[in-house]
């Protein structure tokens, strides 16, 4: 098959039998079944001559497959001229072993009993199944060089389309390419549904995904430049987009020849492994337990102090990065300082048991404390992880835009001063996704994320040039076009990064970073407010709804790998609270603000209206944070979880029920516990599943109350605004079980029950009033049978807060019944619905 390109070379080793491709695997496993079942056959002693039927029937079906890999090899060759002698070689092996196999193999199948006989025919089957594999991988290289005939149609026409002078001769060359491209790219996707190698898979994947991508860019790029050839900023573009094309068209060739395009001067692929902070950690946590007998205190001490310090250098780093707070900086160095106490403590523990073959009580708690002390440091490093990710992917198309605006103006100096600021940006979205790399095991995730930050650096020069191009050339349309292409793409590859950083950063860190980051905004918001600042007010809000949007975008996202049930309902509820309501109303209240602030003189603002609209946004986001954590065990949640709820209880919380006097110890005699939550918590796990199915319970209730109140308007409606009261009040209760939340010891539970309580006997009295208005039917006696069971569980309620019990009994004894009293107030709020109904239709 001598073409335009010269005859094939077949570049192979015919002693090398590796198989690359899952089609040659799977013609050959036929045949190796059948030939291994044959070798594995033994005389039986029931055949009254020792011959065996069987391996007859196999040696037959050995044959016909050998006849049938003959005829097809002979029928390759004789199609592919240029590798007749090859193919045709091949073949005659086959047939030569295939005879040498059938004649071992009958007269092994006449005495199966014999040993030598037995050996003939393994080695006549080893033979055969080489030669057999020899033939099948000279039959896919027949694939390859297709392949690659394909490839290089397709870099003759890419020397076309860049040496193309005018318009008409590069609109004929692109569209030869992209025939020539698609035929490539679609022979390249059967290939790579082919290849065994995970690895080439990917390279191939993603060398078809730049071809297709890049198409645009070569048109739009190289029109610019034929049409403005004396532009070096546009020379710049057509040469990149060349570039990638040609380095995707050379990835497909190397995969085509079993060589991955991921590979450094070493033979290690390059974005391969974790993190490296990740990585060290890791390590030092496996090195660190080990046999007292083998410690050695010459040898270990310094190689477990050497691999510590180098962890705290890189914490260091980080901690000293401009993104980090203050708060998580100083966080940072006391948890290396407490790494390095415990680190010396355990040492210490192994010295004193070196002669001791058992291990003592106190080198396991040294180990448990160092830990503990390790894991800790990793949070706080994940965490300023994500201070860098929230910050820095949260305007990520501004700088993009202000760039494009200053390009269309025709200001060249304004599109430098704005490339600056551009690629500082780019610089920071790469730094930061290098760091959440650090601290990730996710070795696909940090892949990904490694590979897309590389693109970015790659891009982030050729928008600049485009938008230099446009700066030039504000007029043209074809500069316009190009810079409308450079766009999409940063704004593509920005997405692709960002979805990539998510996915290598934990949803819970994400949200307890996210919320801290909206409190402070938030008061930011309110201290420009009172200062009469309308510019920071402006940009400050700008960030909150930002961080608003990334908070539902990314929890939406995290729901997507769940399935749907009460969990995500809750958490996807709590979503378009924030989405729907909550933001809209922040916005219009930011936008009458700053309206206020700018005029001269400036006029009055309803701060506390500003301030209710600034919490609610806050409240949102945490009780996103909050529906999130329901699902997560003590042991999953971080221990800053747990206490959450302490930190801004006054501001965030109903301070209805809440402790607010100085902390008690209701446990004078029990050491470790001084609140009747610390009991809760450290409840045996009988006794915390039992509790669990009643919250579990109120869960489920809760959203049917959810429902029905939504229904109704609390505004100026009394019992609305007292079912959500108890409500709330019920949360604070089920959160007390769980060790968490603003209840804090028994009083506030037992006062929590009478508030309940007190609540209670409120709405049976507002509704027996609507009662007595209706005229008598079956849902008005349907509904005074619901509120005589709200009046039992009041009842109930009441007596078990008057007695002084054992914390645990009392606290269940409690939840059990705030939830079949809280059942009782949906039922009444769904008669309440339908009588009203009714009373209106009257």
């Amino acid at each position: 098959m001598t073409d335009q390109f010269g005859p094939i070379t077949l570049k192979w080793d015919p002693k090398n039998l590796e198989i690359r491709t899952m089609s040659v695997e799977k013609t050959l496993e036929p045949l190796v079944l059948q030939v291994t079942t044959l070798v594995n056959t033994k005389g039986t002693s029931r055949k009254k001559k020792g011959r065996s039927k069987r391996a007859h029937v196999l040696v037959a079906a050995v044959e016909k497959a050998t006849e049938n890999f003959i005829e097809v090899g002979e029928q390759i060759a004789f199609e592919n001229p240029d590798i007749k002698q090859e193919m045709l070689a091949a073949v005659e092996e086959v047939r030569k072993t295939g005879d040498a196999m059938s004649i071992a193999a009958r007269e092994f199948a006449e005495d199966p009993c014999a040993s030598a006989k037995r050996s003939n025919m393994v080695r006549a089957a080893r033979n055969l199944l080489s030669a057999v594999t020899r033939l099948l991988i000279l039959a896919d290289m027949v694939d390859v060089h297709l392949l690659l005939k394909s490839l290089r149609v397709v870099e003759d026409d890419l020397e076309k389309v860049k040496n193309a002078s005018s318009q008409a001769e590069l609109l004929d060359n692109i569209k030869v390419f992209g025939r020539s491209a698609s035929e490539l790219m679609s022979q390249a996707a059967k290939r790579q549904q082919e290849l065994k190698d995970p690895q080439l898979r990917d390279d191939l994947a993603a060398a078809r995904a730049i071809l297709k991508k890049h198409s645009t860019m070569l048109l739009t790029a190289s029109k610019v430049y034929v049409r403005h050839p004396e532009l070096a900023a546009a020379k710049a573009n057509r040469d990149f987009v060349l570039k990638q094309v040609c380095e995707a068209v050379n990835t497909i060739s190397d995969v085509a020849q079993g060589r991955s395009a991921a590979m450094n001067d070493n033979g290690n692929q390059i974005y391969d492994g974790p993190g490296e902070l990740a990585a060290a950690l890791d390590d030092f946590d496996e090195r660190m337990v080990m046999d007292p007998l083998v410690y050695n205190e010459v040898r270990t001490r310094p190689s477990l102090e050497e691999r510590l310090e180098s962890i705290i250098s890189g914490a260091a780093l980080m901690a000293d990065s401009s993104c980090t707070r203050d708060e998580r900086r100083e966080r940072i160095v006391a948890e290396c300082n407490a790494v390095r106490q415990a680190l010396q403590d355990l040492l210490s523990e192994y010295m004193s048991n070196m002669s001791v073959k058992e291990t003592s009580e106190g080198l396991e708690r040294a180990i448990d404390h160092m830990c503990r002390k390790t894991r800790d440091l990793r949070r706080q490093l994940r965490k300023a992880v994500v201070d860098h990710v929230s910050d820095s992917f949260l305007e990520t198309s501004v700088p993009l835009l202000v760039l494009i605006e200053a390009a269309h103006s025709g200001d060249e100096k304004e599109v430098e001063e704005c490339a600056l600021v551009f690629t500082e940006h780019a610089n920071k979205l790469v730094e930061v996704a290098n760091l959440a790399c650090s601290m990730s095991n996710n070795e696909d995730g940090v892949k990904m994320v490694r590979t897309a930050a590389a693109q970015i650096e790659n891009l982030c020069p050729q928008v600049i040039n485009a938008a230099r191009v446009l700066a030039v050339r504000p007029r043209s349309k074809l500069a316009l076009d190009n810079m409308d292409v450079f766009r999409d793409a940063w704004q593509a590859q920005v997405r692709l990064l960002t979805e990539a950083v998510d996915d290598i950063t934990t949803i819970d860190d994400f949200l307890a970073v996210s919320e801290s980051h909206i409190l402070e905004d938030v008061n930011k918001c309110v201290l420009a407010l009172q200062e009469g600042s309308a510019d920071p007010l402006d940009r400050t809000a700008g960030a909150i709804r930002g961080r608003s949007a990334r908070v539902c975008n990314v929890v939406a996202a995290e729901m997507d790998n769940y399935e749907p049930g009460i969990y995500t309902e809750r958490v996807l509820e709590a979503i378009k609270v924030l989405r729907d309501q909550v933001m809209p109303n922040f916005a219009q209240r930011v936008e009458l603000a700053v309206d206020a602030l700018s005029t001269n003189p400036p006029k009055e603002v309803d701060e506390n209206d500003f301030i209710d609209a600034s919490r609610l946004v806050y409240d949102g986001v945490r009780e996103i944070r909050r529906a999130v954590l329901m699902n997560r065990t003590d042991e999953e949640l971080d221990p800053e979880d747990i206490e959450f709820d302490e930190h801004y209880t006054v501001e965030t919380r109903s301070r209805s029920s809440a402790h607010t006097g100085e902390p008690l110890d209701e446990y004078p005699d029990i050491s470790g516990i001084t609140t009747a939550r610390e009991a809760m918590r450290k409840m045996p796990e009988e006794d915390k599943q039992k509790i669990a199915q009643q919250v579990e319970f109120f869960r489920s209730e809760k959203l049917k109350f959810d429902r029905e109140v939504a229904k109704w308007d609390d505004t100026g409606n009394d019992i609305i605004v007292l079912a959500k009261h108890m409500c709330m009040i019920m949360m604070e209760m089920t959160d007390f079980t769980r060790g968490r939340g603003p209840l804090k010891t028994t009083m506030d539970v037992i006062n929590a029950a009478k508030k309940i309580s007190e609540a209670g006997t409120k709405l049976d009295k507002l509704t027996r009033q609507i009662a007595d208005q209706c005229p008598e039917s079956s849902t008005k006696k349907d509904l005074l049978a619901y509120l005589q069971r709200i009046a039992l569980y009041c009842h109930q309620l009441n007596i078990t807060s008057k007695v002084k019990a054992d914390v645990q009994n009392i606290s269940g004894e409690l939840i059990v019944s705030g939830v079949c009293f809280y059942f009782s107030v949906y039922l009444y709020l769904y008669m309440s619905n339908a009588l009203f109904l009714h009373k209106s239709n009257i």
